[in-house]
Formats: structure tokens, C-alpha cells, sequence
């Protein structure tokens, strides 16, 4: 899934970039309203973060450009705190208004929620493990995997949203076999994307953790039969 937060104050940008890059996100920054903008139009994102209060275009006249060219999903995030505020915000369009001083893990949660209420039902990755029968069913369509790339599935299913290391999927998937090292689940991570992801190159449900592991997407709808 791919971010823009448009906020003139570097240090935030900052720390909303790497914690949202560590679970799983890919993240741009744009310290204007007309540099956000021409990110946008180069690639269309799943979701913006937006400040009011920015040099030149502020985030009302931002909000209002991004509402004339469709319904991507527009979380503000600014120091103006008031019910009045607030209330100018989602009426002008946006899906969420978060007032700083913020809680990294709020913004997290409140991305997962708009994330989840703005994708259309029939584009929501539905993955379902049927243990007992070992099948894998992606939006109602029963999918072929082999019995490492199930393991993977499974052990990524059994907690959505939580990163697992290399080593835990080594131990998981070759628990007696040494010579097993990092590339070989690499390998079964790709190999499971093209089983799975509509683009393989840009997973949205097997999602990589930069310098940390694996995770399965926590919004998507999941769920494990044993």
C-alpha cells in the first residue's frame, strides 16, 4: 500500500515515514501542497496523510483537489484541534481528522480502519486456510501451493499484522535442516506472492518489513480453519 504525507515539518515526516515503513507501507513525503500534488498525479496513492497548516496550497485547498479527482482516501493530521475544526475537515471530504500531539500507534490504527471502510468489498484480498483439507481460497478460488508455501501462508495467517523474522520462518519451515538459510525463504516468499498477488512486484497481502521480516496485511479479511 502506498503512502503520501504532505507536512511541513521534517522530524514528523520522519518518524511517520519509518514506523509506517516498518509495518509494511511504502512511504513518500511532501513537505508542499503542490510537491504532494505532483506525486499524486505521478502515482495515485491508497491513502494521504495531510496537514492543514503548509507553505503556499494549505491542506483545505489540497483536500479540495484531491476530492475533484476521485475518493482516495484522505486522513488530515494537524495542530488545529477544535470540534470546529474537525468537523470542517470531514465535511470537505476527509475520511479521519487526527489532532497533534498524536500517538504513533493511533495513526496506525486509524490508517488500518480507513483502509479497510474505503476498499470496495469485491476488491478486499479474502484469504481462507482450511487446515483440515490443506486449501488455500482466495476470493472463493481454490489455490495450488506446495507444502512449504502453505506452511509459509499458515505461519504468516496465524497472526495478521505481526512481522516474522527470517530466522522464525526458518525454524518454522526447515526446523531439521541447518543448510536452510535466508535466500530459500526469499524464495517461497516469491514464489507464494505469484500465487497470491494480483502484482507480484507490488504485493498488498504478503507484505516485506525492511530489515525486520515478513508480515501478511491486518486489514485484509483472513481466516484460518483448523
Amino acid at each position: 500500500m502506498r503512502l503520501l504525507i504532505c507536512e511541513d515539518e521534517p522530524d514528523i515526516i520522519e518518524i511517520l515515514t519509518t514506523s509506517l515503513i516498518a509495518e509494511g507501507y511504502d512511504v513518500e513525503g511532501a513537505a508542499t501542497g503542490e510537491e504532494l500534488i505532483k506525486m499524486f498525479d505521478e502515482a495515485p496513492p491508497d491513502l494521504v496523510l495531510l496537514d492543514v497548516k503548509l507553505p503556499g496550497m494549505n491542506g483545505w485547498a489540497v483536500l479540495d483537489w484531491i476530492r475533484a479527482r476521485g475518493d482516495c482516501p484522505v486522513i488530515m493530521l494537524t495542530a488545529f484541534g477544535r470540534v470546529a475544526d474537525k468537523v470542517r475537515g470531514l465535511s470537505r471530504g476527509a475520511d479521519d481528522y487526527i489532532a497533534k500531539p498524536f500517538k504513533l500507534v493511533e495513526v496506525k490504527a486509524r490508517i488500518e480502519a480507513v483502509l479497510r471502510r474505503s476498499s470496495p468489498a469485491g476488491e478486499r484480498q479474502l484469504l481462507e486456510i482450511d487446515d483440515a483439507r490443506k486449501v488455500i481460497i482466495l476470493r472463493g478460488k481454490e489455490v495450488t501451493v506446495s507444502p512449504k508455501e502453505y506452511a509459509l501462508v499458515s505461519l504468516l495467517a496465524s497472526e495478521p499484522g505481526r512481522v516474522f523474522s527470517g530466522q522464525e520462518i526458518l525454524s518454522c519451515l526447515w526446523p531439521d535442516n541447518r543448510y536452510a538459510t535466508f535466500q530459500d525463504v526469499q524464495k517461497y516468499v516469491y514464489l507464494l506472492r505469484k500465487r497470491l498477488e494480483d502484482d507480484p512486484s507490488h504485493p498488498k497481502l504478503v507484505l516485506t518489513v525492511r530489515g525486520f521480516g515478513y508480515r501478511l496485511n491486518n486489514w485484509s479479511p483472513i481466516t484460518l480453519r483448523r
